[in-house]
C-alpha cells in the first residue's frame, strides 16, 4: 500500500515522546535534544525516517517510552548526515561502519541507521517513497513504513534478544494494509523461509489471528517449501544462521568450516567488515547486543 498520500498524524499522544497533556508539565530534556537533531536534517535538506519505539508504538498501539531516537537514511546520504550534525554541535561516532552511527549531545543519543548488522536490510528509496507522514514533537516527519520494519526486525534473533514478538504485532495489527507483495519481495528468493517461519509462528501465538495472513501468501510459501522438498539441498556448506546472531554461530564458522552466509556472494558483505564487527560487540561496547 502506498502511504505517500495519506493525511499526516500527529503521534504526540499515541507514542509516550511528550509528557501528559494538560498538567503543565513540560517536555522531558532529551526531546528537545531529538527537536534539534531533526530540525539540523531537514535544515540540511537531507531526508531521513523516524523508526524504532515510536513508529512501532504508532502502528500497533503497544506503549513504549522512547529511550532514544532511531533515524534512518540513505546510505548515500550517510556521510553528508554525520557531517551535518557534527557541524551543528553534536558528537558523531560511527559505531558500525556497514550500518549505523551515533550522534549524542550529553547523555542523549540518536541512532543514524542506513542498513542492519547482518548487512541485509539496506535503507533505499522504497523506504521513503512508502513512509508514514505524521507529526512528531511539533515537526513533521515521516516514519518507516511497517513493512520495512518487519523485514528488517525478522532477522533479530540474538541470545539475548528476539524481535519475534514485534513482528507477530505488526503482522497482526497492519495486516489490513501491508502491502504484501512487496513484503514478500524484500525476502526475496533466498530468505523467504524467514517471513514463513513468523507466519507460522503467528498461527501459533494468536490461534484465532491466523487467518490475518492472505491465502495467497501462505499458499505461495508452501509451494516454494514443496519445491524444496523435492529438490537436492544445496551441496556447500553454508551456514545463514550469522543473519540472526552476530554470535551464536561462530562456531560454525570458525570450528566446522562453514561459509558465513553474510558474505558476498551470497550475502553483502566482506570478511574484513563482519570480523571487525564480531571483535566491537565482543568487546562489549554497546553493554549488549544490538541489530
Amino acid at each position: 500500500m502506498n502511504t505517500r498520500n495519506e493525511p499526516r498524524e500527529s503521534v504526540r499522544s499515541s507514542v509516550n515522546v511528550a509528557a501528559p497533556q494538560g498538567n503543565g508539565a513540560e517536555l522531558e530534556p532529551q526531546y528537545d535534544f531529538y527537536q534539534d537533531v531533526m530540525r539540523t536534517l531537514d535544515q540540511a535538506h537531507l531526508p531521513f525516517l523516524v523508526g524504532g519505539g515510536i513508529a512501532f508504538t504508532y502502528y500497533t498501539g503497544i506503549q513504549r517510552k522512547a529511550k532514544d531516537l532511531d533515524l534512518f537514511v540513505l546510505p548515500e546520504h550517510f556521510a553528508s548526515v554525520m557531517d551535518a550534525l557534527s557541524e551543528a554541535g553534536f558528537t558523531t561516532h560511527i559505531r558500525f561502519a556497514h550500518w549505523i552511527g551515533k550522534a549524542t549531545k550529553g547523555d542523549d543519543f540518536v541512532d543514524i541507521i542506513f542498513g542492519s548488522g547482518n548487512g541485509i536490510c539496506a535503507v533505499d528509496q522504497d523506504w521513503f517513497d512508502y513512509a508514514v507522514p505524521v507529526e512528531l514533537l511539533g515537526l513533521a516527519v515521516k516514519l518507516c513504513p511497517p513493512e520495512e520494519m518487519i523485514w528488517s526486525k525478522a532477522f533479530v534473533m540474538e541470545r539475548d534478544r528476539f524481535d519475534g514478538a514485534d513482528v507477530a504485532h505488526l503482522l497482526v495489527a497492519r495486516n489490513e494494509t501491508l502491502d504484501w507483495s512487496r513484503l514478500l519481495r524484500r525476502f526475496n528468493d533466498e530468505h523467504w523461509r524467514v517471513l514463513f517461519s513468523h507466519i507460522i509462528l503467528l498461527g501459533f501465538i494468536y490461534p484465532c489471528e491466523r487467518n490475518k495472513i492472505p491465502d495467497w501468501v501462505q499458499s505461495e510459501c508452501l509451494r516454494r517449501y514443496r519445491y524444496e522438498m523435492k529438490s537436492d539441498p544445496p551441496q556447500e556448506r553454508l551456514c545463514q544462521g550469522t543473519l540472526f546472531s552476530w554470535s551464536e554461530y561462530l562456531f560454525d564458522i570458525e570450528q566446522r568450516e562453514y561459509m558465513d552466509g553474510r558474505h558476498v556472494p551470497r550475502g553483502n558483505l566482506t570478511p574484513q567488515e563482519t570480523t571487525r564487527a564480531t571483535a566491537i560487540w565482543k568487546q562489549g561496547e554497546e553493554g549488549r547486543v544490538e541489530r
